[in-house]
């Protein structure tokens, strides 16, 4: 994995932990979860692509 896929992978797992914890302190928030889907969908994409 290139150095820009890994650091968008470490970015998307990071975002994770951080919506986890605000859902967790300060409740859920439906456009935080689907921003992260969004990351996680792109993270995808690019590490598909940079696989080829």
């Amino acid at each position: 994995m290139p150095g820009s896929a890994k650091a968008m992978a470490v970015f998307t797992v990071g975002g994770l932990v951080m919506v986890t914890a605000y859902s967790v302190t300060l409740g859920n928030n439906g456009w935080l979860w689907f921003g992260w889907v969004v990351l996680g969908l792109l993270t995808v994409g690019v590490v598909a692509a940079r696989g080829t």
